[in-house]
Parts: C-alpha cells; sequence; structure tokens
C-alpha cells in the first residue's frame, strides 16, 4: 500500500526535531517513549524514545534515540556514503523552501538536476544523507517511457550494454 515508516538512530531527538520538522517541514506526529528488550542485550530492559515525522502519502520517517549510553553507543548512526540515502519528493516550490532553510542554518547543499528529477541533498545531524526532488514538468512523460522500457534497459545492462539512456540529463 505504502511504506509506513523508516527507522533510524539519532543522537539527540531535539535536534533531531529541528532538522526534520522546522527546517525541512516534516511535522512530529508521534512520540513513543518505551522500554524493551533487544538481542543484543539479552535479559535487560532498554529505555528509548521513538518519534516520527509525517511525510504526505501518511508514512514517516522514525527515529530512536537510546537512555543508556552504552546501548546508544551499539546503535550509533553510521554516515553511509553518498550513494546510500533518502529521497523525499517534494514540490519545486518546497525544494526552494527547504533550501533556503538549510543555508539559512549554514548546512552544507548539493544541487543536482538528474533531468528527470531535480535534486538537493544534505545531512541530517547524525550524518543521515537526504535527497529533496521535484519532478520536472514532463515528469508524465518520462514516467511512461520508463515503464514501457525498464525492463528492455535492465537486460541491456545485465548483458553489459551500458550505453546512457537518460536523454534528459545535461551532459556532464
Amino acid at each position: 500500500m505504502r511504506l509506513h515508516h523508516n527507522d533510524y538512530v539519532c543522537a539527540d531527538q531535539e535536534r533531531t526535531r529541528h532538522f526534520y520538522e522546522d527546517i525541512v517541514g516534516l511535522p512530529l506526529v508521534a512520540t513513543w517513549i518505551e522500554q524493551g528488550e533487544s538481542p543484543d542485550f539479552p535479559g535487560r530492559k532498554i529505555s528509548f524514545v521513538h518519534t516520527f515525522f509525517g511525510i504526505g502519502d501518511g508514512g514517516a520517517l522514525a527515529f530512536f534515540e537510546f537512555a543508556d549510553p552504552d546501548v546508544a553507543a551499539r546503535f550509533k548512526a553510521q554516515q553511509q556514503p553518498f550513494y546510500v540515502h533518502l529521497a523525499v519528493a517534494v514540490s519545486e516550490t518546497t525544494l526552494q523552501a527547504i533550501k533556503r532553510r538549510l543555508v539559512a542554518e549554514q548546512i552544507e547543499v548539493r544541487e543536482r538536476d538528474h533531468g528527470y528529477c531535480k535534486s538537493i541533498y544534505a545531512s541530517d545531524p547524525d550524518g543521515l544523507l537526504v535527497e529533496f526532488t521535484a519532478n520536472p514538468p514532463e515528469v508524465g512523460e518520462i514516467d511512461a517511457w520508463q515503464r514501457a522500457t525498464a525492463h528492455q534497459t535492465l537486460q541491456r545492462w545485465l548483458a553489459g550494454d551500458r550505453t546512457v539512456n537518460n536523454r534528459y540529463r545535461a551532459p556532464g
């Protein structure tokens, strides 16, 4: 039906809330304080807070913060390489507003026009790379073309054909 939520770990819920709610614009929709067991800490109750920031389709980005320093250290967020990131679809207007707020907070913004979408990238306070992407006006044409050719193009790739098929992206 849809993605319910993606979970990540943060070191400071208020810092995370500020980034996702105040800067990005995703509302805090739930906060659960819980205690439970983990296979990583057998026989021990661990305390954590679990926050959810709403996305327009009803899904959420969620974040755990752990009360005990040793538990927090065990599950500490790990910075991933550039190609491992979260991408959130937004309108062009929202993309520009998020960019302005990121820049105002002195958070580095990387921009890329992929042709089939325009994106900005920024890291959250724990190093999670987040992409905000807006569709171009011809998104319907692009989507229809990709749906019609995706399997064929994948088969070309698997057979060793590395011919670029993104006719929407500027060379370079």
